[in-house]
């Protein structure tokens, strides 16, 4: 069983929001399981040689279909019962389960709702693979959090789902107070956000299959793009989403699109409902242009590369960061080897990718000071980060890491990795992995202010409100972030200047 070494508080906090019941379980090698039929007197005998604490009865197919525990034992069978009685008769029926890609702390919720003291967990076949131990969950979660755990794991109801969203704030509030570090509460957003599309997309696809329209006709993957993708999204992102289809034949597109239409629209009205808003741009599911099989989808990309229009640089630019959130994972990973594969040695694509962004430029001036709004009265005076320093800093890095086939998405993990690839100099990974976290903690720290003051969240900060370390750590990240925008400015263009 893997659990976070006791003491380190920060990934024991971390861990309980970010970890995966796969990640924690106890493996089935360690679960007492008994096929169905087996005698009261042996499944106690093995109890006691095991020294465990329950019995798992399963099926032929090793599906659980029952539970015994030592309270049963006591209650049901000692002096109640002949010895040789099968097990079928005593055991707790039907059993809770939960998935093996399900997140821990819903197992948790799950657990203290229901009054169990272990979970079983099971595969996508229903098999058992594992399971959990309550006592040993709540060792990883911090006592103070699990009130949040609660709030985080409401019912799979709109208002429950409303909820959740809510909750995050409080969340990112209560880590920023015990110090962690900004990227980590921007992970845990986005998973938050990500469990919210996969609550919503399995109540979407139960109900259709409740009113009709059946099992889906092929296999499919919701994903996420933009920050969703790269798991650094901010307190309240808009959708930006779409499918990946298993292939199908042509005639059958009338019938298998007209299926995922409907689910797009019930997963993008219930997301926007809950929090998550329709993207003002349509980059949405429901759109057909993000609702596509694989095959499509590969030549969409080869189109995108050698249309090299302004249209084609920004659709690609939004949808490059993607990631799988609920369905058929082998689809988003078989796209983005192709999307690697595609994009890699196509030195004019990049290039163009690289010159739309030219108009975002860093919000730094002659001798170190800030360039502030000046046209939108409401901000006059204040930086817009994300269009002054985030978006220069994540597309420079997503440039090079696509010139590199590098396949992962998140900003840190994409400057860890060139600098591991000999691409950046170790003082290029310092300076720009302190830029992305300086930048991300104090966008963070503003909308959770902004929001508790019930002022509209943006990307605005005053730099006058700043203390003089931050005016300092912020404008040393603008110039890393100039510094490396340079660089590929050079390379991509050929131009020094």
């Amino acid at each position: 069983m893997s659990v976070p070494p006791q003491g380190e508080q920060t990934t024991s906090r971390t861990a309980v929001f970010s970890m995966l019941v796969r990640d924690f379980m106890r493996p089935r090698k360690e679960v007492l399981a008994i096929r169905a039929g087996t005698r009261c007197a042996d499944m106690v005998g093995q109890l006691t040689a095991e020294n465990a604490s329950c019995a798992v009865v399963v099926d032929a197919n090793a599906r659980p279909i029952g539970v015994i525990t030592l309270q049963d034992i006591a209650r049901r069978i000692t002096f109640q019962v002949d010895a040789s009685t099968p097990v079928d008769v005593v055991m707790t029926t039907p059993v809770m389960t939960i998935g093996r890609h399900d997140y821990l702390y819903h197992a948790i919720a799950q657990m203290r709702r229901h009054d169990l003291r272990h979970m079983l967990v099971v595969n996508r076949q229903g098999e058992l693979v594992g399971m959990i131990d309550l006592h040993d969950a709540l060792a990883v979660a911090a006592g103070r959090l699990m009130r949040q755990i609660d709030r985080l794991t409401h019912d799979t109801t709109i208002e429950g789902m409303k909820e959740v969203k809510a909750a995050q704030v409080e969340l990112a509030e209560q880590l920023f107070a015990e110090n962690l570090p900004a990227p980590e509460v921007q992970q845990l957003i986005s998973h938050i956000n990500n469990d919210v599309y996969r609550r919503i997309a399995a109540a979407v696809l139960k109900d259709m299959t409740a009113e009709g329209w059946g099992e889906p006709p092929v296999s499919s993957v919701a994903i996420v793009m933009g920050s969703g993708g790269r798991g650094e999204n901010y307190l309240f992102p808009d959708q930006d989403n779409g499918f990946i289809l298993g292939n199908y034949a042509d005639a059958e597109h009338g019938r298998i699109d007209a299926y995922f239409l409907e689910a797009a629209e019930r997963l993008c009205r219930d997301l926007n409902e809950v929090g998550i808003p329709y993207c003002n741009g349509y980059c949405m599911a429901v759109n057909p242009l993000w609702r596509k099989s694989l095959s499509q989808w590969i030549e969409q990309i080869r189109l995108w590369g050698k249309k090299s229009n302004f249209v084609a640089i920004r659709l690609a630019d939004i949808f490059f960061d993607f990631q799988p959130v609920v369905g058929d994972a082998e689809l988003a990973r078989t796209l983005r080897h192709e999307v690697t594969r595609l994009v890699r040695n196509n030195h004019a694509f990049l290039r163009q990718m690289f010159q739309d962004k030219t108009e975002h430029n860093v919000a730094l001036g002659f001798f170190g000071r800030f360039i502030t709004e000046k046209e939108n009265p409401d901000y006059r005076g204040q930086l817009n980060l994300k269009y002054a320093g985030l978006i220069p800093l994540v597309g420079a890095i997503r440039l090079i890491a696509l010139r590199e086939g590098v396949e992962v998405s998140p900003t840190l993990a994409r400057i860890r990795t060139l600098y591991e690839d000999s691409v950046l100099s170790v003082r290029e990974r310092d300076d720009l992995s302190r830029a992305f976290t300086v930048i991300t903690d104090t966008l963070l720290r503003q909308q959770i202010h902004d929001y508790n003051l019930g002022q509209p969240v943006t990307y605005f900060v005053d730099p006058e409100a700043f203390s003089k370390r931050q005016r300092a750590d912020l404008i040393e990240a603008l110039k890393a972030i100039d510094a490396i925008r340079k660089r590929v400015h050079m390379e991509f263009t050929g131009q020094v200047f």
